[in-house]
C-alpha cells in the first residue's frame, strides 16, 4: 500500500500542474478583464473540477487506452512524472499547454520502450482533434458573438445591467468548464493508476455509494484545485490579455466557446444521443483545453479585425508541437533510468501466440494466409508485427487483427469478488449477469474467447444491427465489456 501511494505521487503532482496550467483556459479571459477576482475564479474552478472528476471522470478514458496500456505500477509513476514536468515546465514559461498533450507524449515513450505498438487510429483520432478543436472553437466564438450582439441590439440593456449580466455569464459559463474540465482531464491525470487502484469500494451515512475510482478521482481533483490556488494566476493573465485586449462581452462569449468546445468532446451521453438518432458523432477523445481558448481567442479576433499579438500566439503554438515531443523523450529517458538504475519493473511483457483457436477465429473474420501455422511465439507486439509482415502477405489492418487475437492474457470470471451491486451500476441486464454466473470460475487467457462465452450464454451480450440502435447498444456493451477485463484480469 505504501508503494502504491508513493507512485501514485506523480499523478498528484501532474493533477497540480493541471490546475496551474488548464484553470487558465476557463477563467483566463473573466479574470484577464477584471470580471472576476481571481480568488472567485479560483474557488469556482477548483469545486466544479473536483465535481467533474469524481461524477463523470470516465471522460476520454477509453480512446487513451487503446493508445497505450501501461501495465506496471512504476511504469505508470514514470509515464505521469514525465507529463508532470512537461507540464510544469510549460507554466514556468507562462504557456498555455494540455495535460491531454503531455500525457499523449508519454505514454507514446512507453510504448516505444515497452515494445509496444501505437494504435495508429485512436493516434490519429487524437491529433486530429487538436486541429480540429481551436478551429471548432474559433467558429463557435463568431456564430455565438452574432447571436450576442443581436440580443443586445434587441434588448437594449443598461451598462449596469449589462455589467451583472456580464458577470454572472463568465461565473456560471467557468463553472460550466471548469466541470466539463474535471469530467475530460482527469483520466489524463489518474487513468494510468487505475488498474492499481489502491482504494476500495465505500458506503457512506449507509446510503451512498462511493466506488474505488471516484475515490482516485476526487484524489486527483483536489490536486487539480490546489493547483489552481497555488499556481494558476500567471497563466490567466497570458491568456486573459497576452494575446489580445478583450473587453468584458467578447471574453464571456470565448468562455462559452471553449465550455461548449470541451463539452462535445467529452460528452458520452450526448454521443450516445446522437448517434441513436443517426446523426454524426464528436469523437470522445481527450481535447487539449488551451487550443479550445486560444482557437476562441483568435477566431473571434479575426472576425472582430483586433490586432493580434502574432509573437505570443507564435509562442504558444511552439508550446502546443512541443509539449508531446517533449513529453515523449522524457517519458523514454526516464523509464531507462527506472529500469536500469532504480530497478524497477516499468512493464510486463505481454506474450503473443498462434494457436489453432486464433487460426480459426481469424478464417472466421476472413483473413487467412498459408504461413499463419509457420508463426513461432513473441513476447512483445512490435517483434510479432515484424514476423506476421515479413512471413505473411496480409495487409497492415489484417496484421492488427492477427496481433489483437493472438495476444496472451488471463481473465478469471469470479463473481465472489465483487459487490453484487457493482453489476447494476454498471448498467447490466438480468440477463447479462446470469451469464456471468454461469462462466463463473472458468479462466480465459484471450479476451475475445471470454465475450464470445458470453454472448454464447445470453443474447443480451450479443452486439447489435448496423443501425442507429444498434450503434448504441454495441457502444455500450463495449464499456461494459471493458470494466469486466479489468475486474477479472489475474495478472493485476
Amino acid at each position: 500500500m505504501v508503494e502504491i501511494l508513493f507512485f501514485l505521487s506523480s499523478g498528484l503532482f501532474l493533477g497540480w500542474s493541471l490546475g496551474a496550467n488548464d484553470a487558465a483556459n476557463v477563467f483566463g479571459t473573466a479574470v484577464g478583464t477584471r470580471m472576476i477576482r481571481f480568488r472567485t475564479a479560483a474557488t469556482v474552478c477548483s469545486v466544479c473540477v473536483i465535481l467533474g472528476a469524481t461524477i463523470s471522470g470516465a471522460g476520454a478514458a477509453h480512446t487513451l487506452g487503446k493508445l497505450g496500456s501501461v501495465n506496471a505500477l512504476a511504469g505508470s509513476f514514470t509515464v505521469a512524472l514525465a507529463s508532470a514536468l512537461t507540464t510544469f515546465l510549460m507554466t514556468r514559461l507562462k504557456l498555455p499547454v494540455s495535460t491531454s498533450q503531455s500525457i499523449v507524449g508519454a505514454i507514446i515513450g512507453w510504448n516505444f520502450y515497452s515494445a509496444s505498438l501505437t494504435d495508429s487510429s485512436s493516434l490519429t483520432k487524437i491529433v486530429t482533434t487538436w486541429v480540429a478543436c481551436p478551429l471548432l472553437s474559433g467558429a463557435m466564438a463568431v456564430v455565438l458573438f452574432i447571436l450576442v450582439r443581436v440580443a443586445l441590439r434587441v434588448s437594449k440593456p443598461h451598462l449596469l445591467r449589462l455589467d451583472f449580466g456580464t458577470r454572472w455569464g463568465l461565473l456560471l459559463m467557468g463553472a460550466f468548464g471548469s466541470y466539463s474540465l474535471g469530467a475530460n482531464n482527469i483520466a489524463n491525470v489518474m487513468g494510468v493508476f487505475v488498474p492499481d487502484n489502491p482504494f476500495h469500494d465505500l458506503t457512506l451515512f449507509g446510503w451512498l455509494r462511493v466506488t474505488a475510482v471516484q475515490q482516485l478521482f476526487f484524489l486527483g481533483g483536489v490536486a487539480i484545485a490546489v493547483g489552481v490556488f497555488t499556481y494558476s494566476e500567471r497563466v490567466m493573465k497570458t491568456v486573459g490579455g497576452g494575446i489580445v485586449k478583450i473587453s468584458p462581452v467578447p471574453a464571456l462569449v470565448i468562455v462559452a466557446a471553449h465550455s461548449l468546445t470541451l463539452f462535445l468532446f467529452a460528452s458520452e451521453g450526448l454521443e450516445i444521443f446522437l448517434a441513436g438518432h443517426g446523426l454524426p458523432t464528436f469523437p470522445l477523445v481527450p481535447v487539449s483545453s488551451s487550443q479550445a481558448v486560444v482557437g476562441a481567442i483568435v477566431g473571434l479576433s479575426l472576425f472582430k479585425g483586433i490586432g493580434i499579438r502574432y509573437k505570443v500566439l507564435g509562442e504558444i503554438s511552439l508550446g502546443w508541437l512541443a509539449t508531446p515531443l517533449l513529453a515523449g523523450v522524457l517519458s523514454f529517458l526516464l523509464l531507462f533510468f527506472m529500469d536500469n538504475v532504480f530497478a524497477q519493473k516499468v512493464f510486463a511483457p505481454v506474450p503473443y501466440r498462434l494457436d489453432r483457436a486464433v487460426i480459426e477465429e481469424l478464417a472466421r473474420r476472413g483473413v487467412s494466409d498459408p504461413h499463419l501455422d509457420e508463426l513461432a511465439p513473441r513476447d512483445n507486439a512490435r517483434d510479432m508485427q515484424r514476423q506476421v509482415a515479413a512471413m505473411t502477405r496480409l495487409s497492415p489492418e489484417d496484421i492488427r487483427t492477427v496481433l489483437e487475437l493472438s495476444e496472451i492474457g488471463s481473465w478469471r470470471v469470479d463473481m465472489r469478488a465483487h459487490d453484487p451491486s457493482a453489476w447494476h451500476d454498471m448498467g447490466l441486464t438480468q440477463g447479462q449477469i446470469e451469464a456471468l454466473e454461469v462462466l463463473d470460475g472458468r479462466s480465459f487467457e484471450r479476451s475475445w474467447q471470454l465475450r464470445r462465452a458470453l454472448e454464447a450464454a445470453s443474447p443480451d451480450w450479443r452486439p447489435g444491427d448496423d443501425g442507429p440502435a444498434g450503434r448504441k447498444r454495441n457502444k455500450l456493451l463495449d464499456g461494459q465489456f471493458s470494466l469486466l477485463l479489468r475486474m477479472f484480469d489475474t495478472r493485476r
